[in-house]
């Protein structure tokens, strides 16, 4: 965990109001009239990337907005520690705000991860993206994460379309056979890989690139953007591009502390974050073309998976959404709804 000094000013204004205080006891009373509220952001997306962008305006805004009655701070890349950390830290309050896809909710709201492209190919393009996350079902899926988890889902993020970055070609689905490829630490994302064939090995996100290295994996999935902006590529140098799951990245804040607040900065918290994620899917799509062609530069061979291929890996996995609905009527229901809008 990256340890931050108090800044200096911070230090000589407490000092200063403390004098004041013992001088002026009416003035620093009218001085603690504005309370102000502390919001740590922390999240394991990397420098640089349109996520990690969209999260430094958005805490520019809050503070701005706020008229600074919220303390906005963010700590992207992991320096709070990885995702299981910020998860937790966002439903207990430690921190305030994070990010991660709908899907790592699996154990706790099925239904909700089902939103978070599981299992894979229930999305069909960026417009099916858009039909689910920013029309009912996305606010739908806010309300169970609230009553479930204790976050209340504040705007819709993406990484994007993920693709299979390997150590070795992967031109086909036989290809995949015993390939050791990195999975979040959740189940259905195991099961994906399984009946594709593959190897899949559950690690934190941010060992990815030390596993890559010392072989204790062949190959992760991952948007482009990630795969640039962790140097990923440094590791492995065959990206084939799938497209078999599209990850949303749900922006996640405590309910707890979000109800704390007067009524009008909640309503500073939300209307910024729509504003700021909006603008991020917008540069997301934009320069996903643009990083790829970055990547080649980098000496990274780029394979589309040709069609027939793509098919046969979207029937080898079609069983999990009976698997996965089976888990709850409630799952079952949302997967219907997402496939009924693409």
């Amino acid at each position: 965990m990256t340890l931050h000094k108090v800044p200096a000013f911070g230090r000589r204004s407490f000092l200063a109001t403390g004098a004041a205080a013992l001088a002026m006891p009416a003035l620093a009373t009218r001085g603690l009239a504005q309370q102000t509220f502390t919001c740590r952001i922390a999240h394991t997306e990397g420098i640089g990337t349109p996520i990690t962008n969209a999260f430094d305006a958005w805490t520019a805004m809050l503070n701005e907005r706020s008229g600074g009655r919220i303390e906005a701070q963010h700590f992207p890349a992991a320096q709070l520690g990885g995702l299981a950390e910020a998860l937790e830290g966002s439903r207990i309050g430690t921190i305030q705000a994070t990010t991660a896809g709908p899907d790592s909710e699996e154990a706790i709201a099925p239904e909700i991860a089902a939103l978070g492209g599981a299992p894979g190919f229930i999305y069909k393009n960026e417009a099916h993206v858009d039909a689910v996350l920013q029309g009912d079902l996305g606010k739908k899926a806010s309300e169970i994460a609230r009553e479930k988890t204790g976050v209340e889902f504040v705007a819709y993020g993406e990484t994007g379309f993920r693709h299979i970055l390997a150590k070795r070609p992967v031109h086909s689905l036989a290809e995949l056979a015993g390939l050791k490829i990195r999975v979040p630490q959740l189940r259905i994302w195991v099961d994906f890989w399984t009946l594709l064939g593959a190897a899949p090995t559950p690690l934190p996100y941010s060992e990815q690139y030390s596993a890559l290295s010392t072989g204790i994996i062949d190959a992760i999935d991952s948007d482009v953007f990630s795969i640039e902006g962790f140097r990923f590529h440094e590791q492995a140098k065959h990206l084939t591009m799938t497209g078999h799951w599209f990850l949303p990245k749900a922006v996640r804040v405590n309910a707890a502390w979000l109800d704390s607040l007067p009524e009008d900065l909640q309503d500073v918290v939300r209307s910024s974050a729509q504003e700021a994620f909006e603008e991020q899917r917008r540069v997301n799509r934009a320069l996903a073309d643009q990083t790829l062609e970055t990547l080649k530069t980098n000496g990274v061979e780029v394979f589309v998976l040709p069609a027939d291929e793509l098919a046969q890996m979207e029937t080898a996995t079609a069983p999990l959404f009976d698997q996965f609905g089976s888990v709850s009527p409630e799952t079952a229901e949302m997967i219907a709804a997402i496939r009924a809008l693409g």
